[in-house]
């Protein structure tokens, strides 16, 4: 009977965190895998042009810089495999993954999962998507060039993609269920002087008009009750992300949101088990965030399996 393969450590997700931790576990020796489900880059792969990351003066997009982060990692030995992890065990001295090409064993897990794009929930939004429900401006835009659009949200990332959309779009409608924006304030005046963007305040979208693709919503006011309807040839739904970490439930403590309760170390509840990234409680999530994450795990993961503490 062949012997079972038990990696140092297997790294769950190949986004900025997930590739981070894994370049600095590999130059430290460690034998390392990374089992990434769709591409490298995890949600940043949805960003058209990152300003924000150091080194790229002229920006960088999120696709370029996830293969870069890959490359870098698999230059010192990381292994990577697109598989989609269905099943974990995580406690013990040995910690299993189920994916859908077979089971992998480690001494330590990393998750860096990341999160998802929250739904408003309505009937008829998961059939829509593709077909005039979208949740990713960046991704999807172009589609809609001199096209009426409209984006849901109120925070940065409704703000951004309200922003990218005016560029492209005949008109755009901004959403919000307050009467001001949640976000940051490089993003208000910009906004406030775009022709092309009008904003719906006090307003929720209960409801979406579609034949085989989507031809408008249904909006009401929250404040009179009053309801109307907004002709739209798409729509972005920018609320927010949910965490990744339906398949550590009950296993790791999570805080009230679901993100894993892990600090700056960033060790989780469970020994050898550490989490980075917009999967984990932090009150910043961005690449140069979830990178620092990375580095730091893989620091506290070779501590972890030489047996010491720090």
């Amino acid at each position: 009977m062949q012997e079972r393969h038990v990696y140092d450590m297997i790294v769950v997700g190949g986004g900025p965190g997930g590739y981070t931790a894994a370049l600095y576990a590999a130059r430290a020796g460690l034998d390392t895998l990374v089992l990434e489900k769709l591409t490298a880059g995890g949600q940043m792969t949805e960003t058209l042009q990152i300003d924000n990351y150091p080194g790229f003066e002229e920006g960088i997009d999120g696709i370029t810089l996830g293969e870069k982060m890959q490359a870098g990692a698999e230059r010192f030995g990381v292994e990577t495999r697109m598989a989609e992890v269905v099943r974990a065990k995580l406690a013990g001295n040995v910690k299993t993954l189920e994916t859908d090409l077979g089971t992998v064993y480690a001494k330590a897990v990393i998750i860096a999962t990341g999160a998802r794009h929250r739904h408003l929930g309505l009937e008829e939004e998961e059939q829509l998507v593709g077909r005039g429900v979208g949740y990713c401006a960046a991704c999807d835009g172009m589609f809609y060039k001199d096209k009426i659009v409209a984006v849901v949200g109120g925070g940065n990332s409704a703000a951004a993609d309200a922003m990218l959309l005016s560029r492209v779009a005949r008109k755009v409608y901004l959403i919000h269920r307050r009467d001001s924006l949640r976000a940051s304030k490089v993003y208000h005046d910009p906004l406030m002087k775009a022709e092309r963007v009008e904003f719906l305040w006090n307003t929720t979208v209960s409801g979406l008009t579609h034949t085989e693709k989507l031809t408008g919503v249904n909006l009401k006011n929250v404040q009179t009750g009053e309801e109307s309807d907004l002709a739209l040839d798409g729509l972005f739904i920018s609320i927010g992300r949910a965490p990744e970490t339906g398949l550590f439930a009950g296993q790791i403590a999570l805080d009230a949101q679901g993100y894993i309760a892990a600090d700056e170390t960033p060790r989780t509840s469970l020994p050898g088990v550490f989490a980075v990234g917009d999967v984990r409680t932090k009150p910043m999530r961005q690449i140069v965030t979830a990178v620092g994450d990375g580095a730091v795990a893989a620091l506290y993961a070779e501590e972890y399996l030489s047996g010491g503490t720090v």
